[in-house]
């Protein structure tokens, strides 16, 4: 049986996505037990790792590192032992070394980088970007992107802040307003995304099938 951590620090839409991941996971022929945790002894021993987010990034970071062991636990599951890893929204900005939103706050600092505000080069991209917006995957056979078109596929976003990686190569896709910007970032068996798939119906669901699916090949 494959175990997911579902990390529960009291920030993100945990129904909405402990709902998708049930879906996704009956999709395979593995046995999934998906868990909505603060639990580190948990956390540290499971297969997979999800760690939404939503609202500013400093209160996020305050309230992930306030669970005690829990970013521990994290850094053991993904950086030590190879856990498959999918941050959604804020979930993917605190990977960063720091976010910028009320000052400067140190994110977990998994990736190089920062979280900076839009900036949208039209005055008719408002922000907060809220809505469904298109991406351009551009790492091709990455799979997360597998079963998806590289281009034109549409997916809820809800946010005024983005992930400005150091390493370009980092980037697994592209949306564009007012402008481009870092829409979901990839390497190894770690992902993230700016996007909620929870929200983006029909795509968003294969987003979190073919997270499953990478989980449970490990």
């Amino acid at each position: 049986m494959r175990t997911v951590a579902l990390i529960d620090y009291g920030s993100g839409n945990l129904p909405s996505a402990e709902k998708a991941l049930w879906a996704a996971a009956r999709c395979l022929d593995t046995t999934f037990e998906i868990r909505a945790t603060a639990d580190p002894d948990f956390v540290a021993r499971a297969d997979r790792l999800v760690l939404p987010g939503v609202g500013a990034f400093r209160a996020c970071m305050s309230a992930l590192t306030a669970r005690e062991g829990l970013v521990d636990a994290m850094t053991e599951a993904v950086r030590a032992r190879g856990a498959a890893f999918l941050g959604v929204c804020v979930g993917m900005q605190l990977l960063a070394d720091r976010g910028l939103e009320f000052g400067e706050t140190p994110g977990l600092g998994w990736i190089g980088g920062e979280i900076r505000r839009l900036e949208p080069a039209t005055h008719e991209a408002k922000v907060p970007h809220m809505g469904w917006n298109t991406v351009r995957f551009t790492q091709p056979g990455s799979p997360l992107a597998a079963g998806l078109q590289t281009e034109g596929e549409a997916f809820y976003f809800v946010h005024s802040f983005h992930c400005v990686p150091a390493d370009p190569s980092l980037v697994l896709a592209e949306c564009d307003y007012g402008g481009p910007f870092c829409a979901a970032i990839g390497r190894g068996r770690c992902f993230a995304t700016q996007f909620h798939p929870e929200k983006s119906q029909a795509k968003g669901l294969q987003i979190y099938r073919n997270f499953a699916a990478e989980a449970a090949r490990g």
